[in-house]
């Protein structure tokens, strides 16, 4: 297949004017200027004016939480929104959830999502629910940790024991695991479509957290965990007080806060590490963000979550200048503001645009980058998904866009309506 394009833009390198992507059965084999490449041999499509660019790679999701959009209005505490989550929570069904997990995938894939790394908290909901996407789906399955409840040990062994029965499932020919041809045969843990994710610092244990991690070494799973994300999660270990900790008390032993941040209270837990995702990571002293830069951690911004939240302005230029890798999510519709006269949706390019609005000195090309490599690099998948470049799996979504080539990469940033066309694993999942 040749896809001919007035603009190509491969992310790994400069937007190319009348460009073309060859591909091959799933994988692309060639990227350049049209009139190089209009010799290849392949069924010629001609999508016209439009930016051909990498499927997005969305670094953190609850798609069983879609459905929950607008119903919690900001609260002035943090622990007061976990109240009120929980208590919506608890009025959902198995029905409701598995609902809500579609709606939000039929969003990305329509917004231009290929890849979504997504917190399971119903994790019964998986492997079914898989084959009714065309996504390429990593399902982190969700452990909370607090008094009630199973004990840690018991807790990661039905994960490992029920996860491990999924490394293999099959979902035709977009799995990811049917995808480590380029890495080599056999290496499962390559092509990762599962992984673990204790919930927060704040409701789990040390123990839970050290099983947890050993865990997903044994097996090579990535892992992920939302960190540091409000002040009272930093006053609760940093300074043993605060609305979180008041609350928590009675719910969890405390002996672990004190004198340490979250993040260092994670090091302290053996946690860290290159297979780690740090969620949010709002609240970092510097020795943090020197912390998770020596165990290559990647970190994952929610802008809008953000923005919902009225946090401290996000790090980024700190955690970039210490050379970690930063990638974008959209967490849940829970935490988006609804804006006027318009539908909420699971969306990279809103939150491309929510970011590109309260930091104006990144450039479209660090946005784009955030929202495609970097997701990739996260998942230690770097040449293999998030651009266009031989050897890529051709997963591809077509923008319409009339501007100048000079202005593409602004353009595909801006964007805000539905992309045209959606290719994943070399076959066209919205035409």
């Amino acid at each position: 297949m040749l896809l001919r394009a007035r603009i190509v833009l491969p992310v790994s390198q400069p937007p190319i004017e009348n460009g073309a992507v060859a591909i091959d059965g799933d994988r692309i084999v060639g990227v350049g200027r049209w009139a190089d490449m209009a010799g290849e041999r392949g069924d010629l499509i001609d999508l016209g004016e439009v930016i051909l660019m990498p499927g997005l790679i969305n670094a953190h999701c609850h798609l069983d939480y879609t459905d929950m959009a607008g119903q919690i209005p900001p609260r002035k505490f943090f622990s007061d929104w976990i109240k009120a989550m929980v208590a919506l929570k608890s009025e959902w069904s198995y029905t409701d959830y598995a609902q809500s997990w579609l709606h939000g995938a039929a969003m990305l894939l329509r917004t231009g999502t290929t890849t979504v790394l997504d917190v399971e908290s119903v994790p019964e909901l998986i492997p079914e629910i898989w084959s009714a996407t065309p996504l390429r789906v990593v399902s982190f399955r969700e452990l909370i940790g607090l008094k009630s409840g199973a004990t840690a040990v018991e807790m990661v062994k039905e994960a490992v024991a029920d996860w491990s029965g999924l490394a293999r499932v099959g979902r035709g020919e977009n799995r990811l695991e049917a995808c480590s041809t380029k890495q080599g045969v056999g290496r499962l843990e390559a092509c990762p479509t599962i992984g673990l994710s204790p919930h927060a610092p704040y409701s789990t244990t040390p123990e839970l957290l050290r099983l947890a991690a050993a865990a997903a070494r044994e097996h090579h799973w990535p892992l992920t965990t939302h960190l540091a994300e409000s002040e009272q999660e930093f006053e609760m270990f940093m300074h043993r007080r605060g609305a979180l900790f008041e609350w928590l008390q009675s719910q969890r032993d405390m002996s672990d806060c004190g004198g340490v941040s979250p993040t260092q209270h994670l090091e302290r837990c053996g946690f860290l590490g290159e297979n780690f995702l740090a969620v949010h990571a709002n609240y970092l002293e510097p020795e943090d963000v020197a912390l998770l830069a020596k165990r290559k951690v990647s970190v994952v911004h929610c802008p809008r979550s953000h923005s919902y939240f009225g946090h401290r302005p996000f790090p980024y230029l700190e955690l970039a200048a210490a050379g970690i890798n930063v990638c974008l999510g959209t967490d849940s519709l829970v935490t988006v503001l609804k804006p006027s006269k318009k539908l909420l949706e699971l969306n990279l390019f809103a939150e491309m645009r929510t970011l590109a609005s309260k930091r104006p000195e990144l450039t479209p090309s660090t946005l784009l980058r955030m929202a495609t490599r970097g997701g990739a690099a996260a998942l230690r998948r770097s040449g293999d998904l998030g651009e266009l470049s031989p050897g890529a799996l051709a997963d591809l979504i077509v923008v319409p866009f009339s501007g100048a080539t000079k202005g593409a990469e602004e353009g595909a940033v801006h964007f805000g309506g539905e992309v045209a066309r959606v290719m994943i694993g070399g076959a066209w999942r919205l035409n």
